[in-house]
């Protein structure tokens, strides 16, 4: 057994262990339990500094998340557009593949705890059609392998996989979306970079949301895997109390880059059961997108989206940077709230831009300019 195994063993996850560690109320920790069950790892345990802080806030079960009721299981309803078990199909050219339904830690506000830990609900044996569907469906050129974590597989397991994938001949990429270099780094060991490295182009996604995660271990997890010419993206949710401060994600997206993990996207948080406590108002991300934007490397700015409820997909909202646009100019404003101004030359796309020879037509009066009035958000 190899040593990260031999962490996920010692997890804290039963009644007993979270009533013991967390001082939680047994009937409490029973319902919990029985929601959504706990698995938090010594490694990850070893990072909390005190009770309630950002690191126990995304692991230790909560009383809170029982008196969440108003929010669906399936929030981006990937059951509906599941064709076959294991596969979501939601976007043209890329497919979501669930390989396992178990994690390193069992994170509070997981928007898939439907499913997460029950292995009757991702399973093994929908493997081959999953494989059947994207070998049938040529549009296919993108397969994200996700689960549970895929890095929760043994080796010779994942390698399967990765080498059934690219036997495929439309599939140029695959990706694998995990959160073991974060909360069990040990998991990125030289034998599976190199099974990774067989396979390329494979990119790995992961999950950092707060500084103190980038730890030795993290930071060397991360340093393997980009030496292996993998690389990184980072998926950060905006959470209360655990990230919900300009100065916090600024933190960590610099730091992200020093570890040559680039900040990929920044989530508002997905209206899930059991999790809605976490949740910000949007004026708040927008503050964070907006401390970050021409205040520090463009490198260290993710999108910032929100993943649709009902399957709409990622959304991109940016703070309020046009002040005014017609066909022969746009007014803009910088992260300094200095206001600008750029020429919108005409072309097959804006006839009437600047530049363009305008005819009279009849003498007609000419129509107004068209214009989005924008309002501008405060300074952040």
């Amino acid at each position: 057994m190899e040593l990260w195994q031999e962490m996920v063993r010692d997890s804290v996850h039963t009644v007993d262990h979270v009533v013991e560690k967390f001082g939680i109320d047994r009937k409490v920790a029973e319902d919990l339990d029985e929601f959504f069950q706990a698995r938090i790892n010594p490694y990850y345990l070893s990072l909390i500094r005190y009770p309630g802080d950002p690191i126990w806030l995304q692991c230790v079960p909560a009383k809170v998340e029982l008196e969440d009721i108003d929010a669906e299981e399936d929030p981006l309803h990937e059951d509906e557009m599941s064709p076959v078990p294991n596969i979501t199909h939601r976007y043209p050219d890329r497919a979501l593949f669930l390989v396992t339904s178990q994690c390193g830690i069992y994170c509070r506000f997981c928007t898939r705890k439907r499913k997460v830990g029950d292995y009757e609900k991702i399973s093994m044996k929908g493997l081959e059609s999953a494989f059947k569907y994207l070998e049938e469906h040529t549009e296919i050129r993108d397969v994200i392998l996700s689960g549970g974590d895929p890095l929760m597989l043994t080796d010779t397991m994942l390698e399967k996989i990765l080498q059934r994938l690219r036997e495929i001949k439309h599939i140029e990429i695959i990706r694998l979306g995990t959160r073991m270099p974060v909360v069990l780094p040990h998991r990125i060991t030289p034998k599976l970079v190199n099974i990774i490295k067989k396979y390329h182009p494979i990119y790995v996604n992961t999950h950092f949301n707060h500084p103190w995660e980038i730890t030795e271990e993290s930071s060397r997890a991360c340093t393997m895997l980009a030496d292996a010419g993998v690389p990184v993206g980072n998926q950060m949710v905006i959470m209360k109390g655990v990230n919900d401060d300009p100065a916090v994600v600024k933190e960590l997206m610099q730091k992200l880059l020093r570890i040559r993990v680039r900040p990929y996207y920044m989530y508002m948080a997905d209206e899930t059961k059991g999790a809605n406590h976490f949740r910000t108002s949007i004026e708040t991300g927008l503050r964070i997108a907006e401390a970050l934007r021409g205040h520090t490397s463009g490198l260290a700015v993710p999108h910032f989206v929100i993943d649709a409820p009902g399957g709409g997909g990622k959304i991109p909202i940016l703070p309020n940077y046009v002040l005014h646009v017609d066909e022969e100019e746009i007014i803009l404003r910088n992260f300094q709230n200095k206001v600008y101004r750029y020429k919108n030359y005409s072309d097959k796309n804006n006839p009437e831009g600047y530049g363009s020879k305008r005819k009279k037509t009849n003498g007609k009066k000419k129509q107004e300019k068209k214009k989005v009035e924008v309002p501008v958000l405060d300074e952040a």
